[in-house]
Parts: structure tokens; sequence; C-alpha cells
């Protein structure tokens, strides 16, 4: 399976093609996780109230421990500043959320940034490769096979007239030789042919 044409004005194309899909597909993945960087900006609130949070959930715990040692009143010191300690802990749940949320919206952004022109990008060059692809093993097997070559020549007379144009004119015409079976016009014809495809015999 040949993957690129033989001829070089092909080639070159569809290598300059291949290059061009290669660099849109990388811009739209740089471009995607330069966004996505820029939207988990937004979680560092979150992950400042849920250090603070803990911070302060920490300290009101261990000023609660510290209260209960007191004698006759430790038990009803302990209680409000538990209470307190466990609502900074719900404080560093809301700034977890958040982070959890703009994480979330992130990796959903980043998805779609880099699916959709990826998505473009594919429809729109593989579809060419791969017909060609598939159309130069066809010519190749045609070429080989039994008759291939009047198929070809065939092939090249019903094609561009400015390609014709090129070939010697033999005495009644290319078509008429090519009824004749003469063989040079036929290998010609079957050349030209492939040539247009981008292959060599």
């Amino acid at each position: 399976m040949r993957v690129y044409a033989q001829t070089p004005a092909r080639r070159n194309r569809q290598i300059l093609a291949d290059l061009i899909a290669v660099a849109l597909v990388s811009a739209a993945v740089w471009f995607a996780l330069a966004v996505h960087d820029a939207i988990m900006l937004l979680a560092e609130p979150g992950r400042r109230v849920e250090s603070s949070g803990d911070s302060l959930a920490t300290e009101l715990g261990n000023a609660g421990d510290a209260a209960s040692k007191v004698p006759f009143v430790g038990d009803l010191l302990q209680k409000p500043l538990q209470s307190a300690a466990g609502a900074s802990t719900g404080i560093a749940d809301a700034g977890q959320s958040l982070q959890d949320a703009v994480s979330q919206v992130a990796t959903l952004v980043t998805v779609a940034l880099i699916a959709l022109p990826v998505t473009v990008v594919l429809l729109l060059w593989l579809p060419a490769r791969l017909r060609w692809i598939r159309r130069s093993i066809v010519m190749r097997r045609l070429l080989d096979a039994p008759g291939g070559a009047d198929l070809l020549a065939l092939r090249a007379l019903t094609g561009r007239l400015s390609d014709l144009a090129a070939l010697p004119t033999p005495p009644g015409g290319l078509a008429d030789a090519w009824r004749r079976g003469d063989r040079q016009i036929i290998g010609d014809l079957s050349t030209l042919a492939l040539r247009r495809a981008g292959l060599r015999p």
C-alpha cells in the first residue's frame, strides 16, 4: 500500500496537506490546554476557602479540646467550639465543591475545543487521503491484471483534453489507435492515466 504519490507535484501537495492537518490539530490542542489552564485559575478562591476552612476547623477543634479541660465549665465551652469546627469543615467542603465544579467546566470546555476542530480537520483531510490510497491500490492492481493497460488507456482517453494534447497524435487519432490495439499508444495512455493519479508505471 502506497501512502504518498510517486510524482513530485502530487506528493508535495499531499505532504503539505498532511503537515497542515497536523499543525491545525496541534494548534487546537495547544489552545484548548491554554483555555483549560485559564479556567482552572478560577478554582484558586476555592482552594483558599478550603485551606482556610480546614485550618479554622483544626484550630477550633484544638481549642475545644483545651476548653474541655477547664474545671466545671469545660463541657459547656467545648460544645460551641466543636460546633464551630464542624461549620468550618462545611466551609472547606464548599471550597472543594467550587474546585470540582471549575475542574468539570474546564474539562468539558477543553474536550469541546479539541474535538470540534479535530473532527472538522479529519472530515476535510482524511477522506481525500483514503480515497487516493484506495484509488492507487485499484490502479496498481488494474495495471497488473490482464488487459489492465487497455482499461487505463481508456480512462486516459475519457480524461482531460489538455493531458491528451501532450501526446503525439498518430494517424487516425488516439481513439482509433486504442481501438486498433496500438501497444505504443496504449502504453502512453496508460502511463498518462497513472501519472494523473500520481503514480509511475
